[in-house]
């Protein structure tokens, strides 16, 4: 059976492309074998010093000239060296089955160094506390090269880029599609910034439930109510039954009502609650590992409700840190998750005393940490007044936006049934009266684009 070693040296050797992309990451300890430990120096040194790919007689030449070896040594190196042929592989599952291996060995040599220091080796100038960089960087081995993008000579993959349909997840809300230009995207925080009571919890139960609709799979983390309170709120939202009777509906009835929820998705939803600020991004990252081992489960979009009452994984519990530190630590945790997991992440946060029952809410409202902002792709308040209410709608107001201008429908207003918890579009009149809304007509994107490139003399 040929050893993954021998390939990869030989496929350095007669590979240009796979040279180019794995050497670097590569390291000569990684090898097990004496002679090969020296051809993988030979290459490396080769490459550096012409920038073209050694031959097989270069690399015995320069394995004759050296002066270290034994005979044996050398006479297994130059045996090696006369084996190897151009063998063609599947170029990608060349560098997974490389970047695997650099991996799994990094990790060998990693834990063989931390038994040493751990057991007090003389030979060890390390403490123990190094240990857990050690095993860290092991663990990091990965075969990224990216080093920037050039920008004259990346032209093509740049335009490629602009013209690629993003996979986003839209709403079932026309105004919101219209702000995120179709959806959310992956690895993006978004953020509902409302009062208590106001309706985040609804907004993300409503959201949550649209998109089991679109089939897709939803992670709702709850850290306020339990996990059946959630549940029975997305009962009420998608069996369209007012959440103070659903207690009352026979079993069969209620049954039939989920059987058919089942038949209209190909999603799953998974509730998961956490006690009160004992969970931060480290138990998230666990919870999607376990969830994929166990259900084969993998979340296109995840809900945190909500983002105040999260640990941070920097800080320990009673540390003397303040709430803007503890918030926007959060909050980037958060984020990063979503760029880790590859989806989009909502969450929401309260209102200031100032901004509780306000007609009008500004970033400076932000509960705790105006660093909450700086950090989330979208972040809108939901303003509830006695009039809206008597009206059944709630406003949206945008106050953060990198999906799209935050001056177009910077303000409009959505339906809200609370005793179903469910959001639905209003007619357009009901946008009229919104002062300050930014409801200008758009142009025909169409029309747009022709009456920009016009002018253009190329």
């Amino acid at each position: 059976m040929e050893r993954i070693e021998s390939t990869i040296i030989q496929n350095l050797v007669f590979n240009e492309d796979f040279s180019r992309k794995v050497l670097p990451f590569v390291r000569e300890e990684y090898f097990e074998n004496y002679h090969e430990k020296i051809i993988f120096a030979e290459i490396s040194k080769f490459i550096v010093k012409y920038n073209t790919l050694p031959t097989t007689a270069a690399l015995s030449i320069e394995v004759e000239n050296r002066t270290d070896l034994n005979d044996e040594v050398y006479k297994q190196t130059v045996e090696s060296l006369s084996k190897l042929e151009h063998a063609p592989n599947d170029k990608q599952w060349l560098i997974d089955t490389a970047e695997k291996w650099c991996r799994d060995r990094a990790i060998y040599l990693a834990l063989v160094e931390s038994i040493s220091i751990a057991d007090g080796g003389e030979e060890q100038k390390k403490g123990r506390d190094a240990i857990p960089s050690i095993l860290s960087d092991a663990l990091a081995v990965s075969f990224d090269n990216h080093i920037g993008h050039d920008y004259l000579n990346d032209y093509e993959e740049r335009y490629d880029f602009y013209h690629q349909t993003e996979e986003k997840i839209p709403f079932d809300l026309d105004f919101f599609n219209k702000i995120t230009k179709g959806g959310l995207c992956n690895k993006s925080l978004n953020i509902a910034l409302a009062g208590t009571g106001v309706g985040k919890s609804l907004f993300m139960c409503h959201v949550a439930s649209a998109c089991l609709l679109q089939n897709k799979n939803v992670l709702y983390i709850t850290m306020e109510m339990a996990e059946e309170k959630i549940a029975e709120r997305i009962d009420a939202n998608l069996l369209n039954v007012n959440i103070q009777e659903i207690a009352d509906l026979p079993r069969q009835m209620f049954e039939t009502k989920v059987s058919n929820i089942c038949k209209k998705t190909q999603g799953s939803l998974i509730i998961k609650e956490y006690p009160t600020a004992s969970a931060h991004s480290g138990h998230f990252k666990a919870l999607l590992n376990e969830l994929a081992l166990k259900k084969s489960f993998r979340p296109d979009i995840i809900f945190i409700d909500y983002l105040n009452i999260c640990a941070s994984s920097r800080y320990r519990a009673g540390s003397n840190v303040n709430s803007y530190t503890t918030i926007k630590s959060i909050a980037e945790e958060l984020r990063g998750l979503a760029c880790e997991a590859n989806v989009p992440i909502i969450s929401a946060t309260q209102t200031t005393r100032s901004g509780y029952g306000s007609s009008d809410v500004e970033l400076t409202d932000t509960s705790e940490s105006f660093g909450l902002p700086a950090t989330a792709d979208l972040m809108f308040a939901l303003i509830s007044t006695d009039e809206l209410e008597e009206l059944g709608q709630i406003m949206v107001k945008q106050l953060k936006n990198r999906y799209n201008d935050i001056n177009m429908n910077k303000r409009f207003v959505v339906g809200i049934d609370r005793a179903k918890m469910r959001l639905y579009d209003c007619e357009q009149s009901a946008q009229h009266d919104i002062l300050d809304s930014g409801q200008e007509e758009e142009y025909n994107n169409e029309e747009r684009t022709t009456k920009k490139f016009a002018s253009l003399k190329f």
